[in-house]
């Protein structure tokens, strides 16, 4: 006998959480309790397709065995050092990384927005000692509809008012030009810029998709001009957009890489900052750092998600998918579609204003067995783990389909 699926432990939870957590987001009301692979399972055993990956963090799938067995392997033998003294792992892992970016040397933190304040400040400091420019007049240029991060240095330069209401006195030093528009950045150059920070494409910002040779006439510009080129691949990069880092469409990794998010493996929490050795070495001890950032754990966990990465092939497999996921997608006939759009798996269907926000239909998907999220109002982000098979990711656009037809 057909019975209805039960909340019971779901509604508890949720009234648990709202008791005694901060009010700091809106998430759907799903309580996940395991994890494995594209799937996840919630406390009252309803079974969903993950279609967010943790914004991106878990590129590689839930539970990864291999990177699994790292954490465990390594937090069996030591967890913690500090950067008071050396450990066995960061520097393997470091030598690693350095490798798969093409870069000389890296500097190891804990989640993105701290890689984020990591490059604005090797940036400025490298601007003073290479460009004369004036003491605190350093400039970074940034792009409207970023989203870099919550702290008060990286809200000061938000489009967005809400992130910056109330949180004041602001970080000066920064300065915002249209996202895409090459020529825009040019004029807004001065002898006192140092950087320009960017994402290559803008995830929060609604996956929003710049034109075609854009990073291009940057990195000419910033050559031209002396400025260093900032890439934010903490949401784009290993693989989430069909290359291994967004950039390497148009053949850029900038001269400062930012990277979080899947460096652990969807695992741990393992971010770092790469560039050369000149602009690295104008950090000098005392001037920056973190306890964990480095740590053993963390370290063994980025080797063994690199690996796999690699191993599998997974950027490369994102491009086929991510081709054949967009063109699947577009094919939806519907009048709710404004338009669908993103690289390899990390994709954006806006809906349009007259037909309600997005976050209706994710909660309708959410019903069919899917869990995806909103964001900027309208856009529905869909950015599975890259471990998802073709056959699952046209189950998807199937029950989008049916989910726009459902949606009064």
């Amino acid at each position: 006998m057909d019975h209805k699926p039960t909340h019971d432990n779901t509604s508890k939870m949720i009234a648990l959480t709202h008791q005694v957590s901060a009010n700091n987001y809106h998430p759907l009301p799903v309580v996940i309790s395991n994890g494995k692979g594209i799937w996840v399972t919630d406390i009252d055993n309803h079974k969903y397709l993950d279609c967010l990956a943790a914004y991106s963090a878990a590129n590689q799938g839930h539970c990864h065995p291999k990177i699994i067995s790292a954490l465990i392997d390594q937090a069996q033998k030591l967890t913690i050092s500090s950067r008071a003294f050396h450990n066995e792992t960061m520097g393997p892992f470091l030598e690693k990384l350095c490798k798969y970016t093409g870069f000389d040397k890296a500097l190891p933190m804990n989640t993105g927005a701290e890689a984020v304040e990591t490059a604005l400040k090797l940036a400025r400091k490298w601007g003073y000692q290479n460009k004369d420019i004036p003491e605190n007049q350093a400039e970074i240029i940034v792009c409207d509809g970023n989203f870099h991060g919550r702290t008060i240095s990286i809200i000061s330069f938000s489009s967005e008012k809400q992130y910056k209401d109330q949180f004041g006195p602001l970080t000066e030093g920064f300065k915002s030009i249209p996202y895409g528009c090459s020529e825009s950045l040019s004029k807004a150059i001065t002898p006192n810029t140092v950087g320009f920070l960017f994402e290559p494409i803008q995830g929060e910002g609604g996956v929003i998709v710049p034109p075609d040779g854009y990073l291009q006439d940057c990195l000419k510009i910033c050559r031209e001009k002396n400025v260093l080129m900032i890439n934010d691949e903490i949401q784009t990069g290993f693989g989430r957009t069909g290359k291994t880092f967004c950039g390497d469409y148009e053949h850029t990794r900038g001269d400062i890489l930012i990277m979080g998010k899947a460096l652990g493996g969807g695992v741990y929490p393992v971010s770092a900052v790469c560039s050369s050795k000149d602009i690295m070495d104008v950090i000098k001890p005392g001037d920056h750092g973190s306890t964990f950032g480095g740590n053993p754990l963390g370290s063994a966990v980025g080797i063994a998600s690199l690996e796999v990465l690699e191993d599998e092939q997974l950027p490369e497999k994102s491009y086929e998918l991510g081709k054949h996921f967009k063109e699947t997608l577009k094919n939806i006939k519907s009048e709710k579609i404004k338009e669908v759009r993103g690289k390899g798996l990390m994709i954006g269907i806006e809906i349009k204003q007259e037909f309600g926000n997005a976050r209706k239909y994710c909660q309708i998907l959410q019903e069919k067995g899917i869990l995806c999220k909103e964001t900027h109002q309208q856009v529905i982000r869909m950015t599975p783990p890259l471990v998802i098979s073709k056959s699952d990711l046209d189950w998807v656009a199937n029950q989008l389909e049916q989910a726009l037809q459902e949606a009064s």
